[in-house]
Formats: structure tokens, C-alpha cells, sequence
């Protein structure tokens, strides 16, 4: 068994995305839903959203809200989503404009929190990798602290390949552990879709461990529980 794998089994993971907007919440929710259905206690943590409402029950985000609805532990609000912030920002700039300092040891101790209430913990992250959560940490940083494998979510559409190896560059230079990646479709109409995707299979140093196909909304999520159990088995 590898390193990564063992992780996964006794812990949780990580999801990241190529760009804002890549599918990282439907997969990561996707995911828990596939991990409740074969009998497993699932939760999912977002440590930094923008765009809150903090006075609402969900902290009226949709990433959070969706977490919450695919999740099937209860968990306090405050560890599921320890920091939210008004603005539709970076979450380093909505921190420094509301005055707060994004402490990664405190998302830590939430993790750690979550992870004593669950057998799976699927902690979805902001943007990218390297996003900024303050002056000098990003997305990687908290990676390294909480020890958990990531999985890439590639939005397929023009621009993936340099958005996907860049990222899986920034990866392999962390020395965080790649399980895997999934390749979203979230452009029906994006030529040479085979050929791209194959030229990721070939360069990407990690499996591809499943493809989100497109579909309508009264659709997704269908689509997305089928696509989520085989990406957990693929873990």
C-alpha cells in the first residue's frame, strides 16, 4: 500500500482545482455521497470561503451549503467552514479587508476535529493550489500541515493542459502527494476533447481516476454520484 493510499483509507483528502469555477465542490460532494453510500461517516470542510453571508445557517455560500447537503456526519458550522468572509475575493485580500489573519493551525485543529467525528474527510480548497491565504501561506501550505494526498480536478476546456501541469508542478515541488486527478467537463463543446484528455493521461504524474461528464442541472446529479463512486473506488 502506498503512502497516499494510507492516508486516504484512515483519513481524508484534498481538493483542488485547476482555476475557480474547475468542479472542485461537485466532485468533492460527489465524493462524500459516494463514501456515505457504502457505509462510510463522510464530511467535508471548506476552510476558507468568500462570498458569505457569516449571520446565515449555511454561511450562505454554495460550496459550504453543498458540502453540508452531500455530507452525512453533523458537524458545528465553525468546522466545517472556520473562515468566512463577505466579498467575492482572494481569500488572503477578504481576510486583510475584514481584519483577520487566516491561521492554519487553527483550520488544523478543525480538520483534526472533523476527522474524530468521520472515517472520511473531504476538505475542498479555494481557486488553486496557490492561492494565497495570507502574506506568505497558500493552499499548499495547509496541504503540507494536514498531510493529506490531493486530487486534481482539471476543468476541460481551452487552457487545461497549462492550468493542470503547472499545477501538478506545484504539486511534486511541495512534495505533497498526488492520488489522482479527475478530468470535469464542464465544456460540452471543447474540440479535440479525446486528444486532450489523452495528452493529460500521458503527462500527468498521478491516474485518472474519473471523468465528469456534462450534463443539464436535472441531470448533474445523477451524473455526479455515478462518477463519484468510481473515483472513490479508484482512491
Amino acid at each position: 500500500m502506498t503512502r497516499h493510499q494510507s492516508l486516504v483509507t484512515s483519513h481524508g483528502l484534498f481538493i483542488t482545482g485547476t482555476d475557480t469555477g474547475a468542479g472542485k465542490t461537485l466532485v468533492a460532494s460527489a465524493l462524500l455521497r459516494a463514501f456515505a453510500h457504502s457505509g462510510l461517516r463522510a464530511v467535508g470542510m471548506k476552510p476558507v470561503a468568500t462570498g458569505c453571508r457569516a449571520e446565515a445557517l449555511d454561511r450562505a455560500n454554495e460550496d459550504v451549503a453543498a458540502l453540508l447537503a452531500a455530507s452525512n456526519v453533523h458537524a458545528a458550522i465553525d468546522l466545517v467552514n472556520p473562515y468566512c468572509f463577505e466579498p467575492a475575493i482572494a481569500p488572503h485580500l477578504a481576510a486583510q479587508q475584514a481584519g483577520y489573519c487566516i491561521s492554519l493551525a487553527h483550520i488544523r485543529d478543525c480538520y483534526l476535529a472533523l476527522a474524530g467525528l468521520a472515517d472520511r474527510v473531504v476538505v475542498e480548497g479555494a481557486g488553486g493550489l496557490l492561492v494565497p491565504l495570507g502574506p506568505r501561506e497558500d493552499w499548499g501550505d495547509l496541504v503540507k500541515l494536514l498531510d493529506l494526498p490531493v486530487v486534481l480536478v482539471v476543468g476541460m476546456r481551452l487552457g487545461c493542459l497549462n492550468h493542470a501541469l503547472l499545477t501538478a508542478e506545484a504539486i511534486r515541488s511541495r512534495g505533497l502527494p498526488f492520488a489522482g486527478w479527475v478530468a470535469n467537463r464542464i465544456d460540452p463543446g471543447m474540440p479535440y476533447f479525446e486528444e486532450n484528455l489523452e495528452t493529460l493521461r500521458r503527462k500527468l504524474p498521478a491516474p485518472l481516476i474519473g471523468i465528469m461528464p456534462f450534463a443539464p442541472d436535472d441531470a448533474q446529479a445523477f451524473a455526479a454520484m455515478n462518477t463519484g463512486m468510481m473515483i472513490a473506488q479508484n482512491l
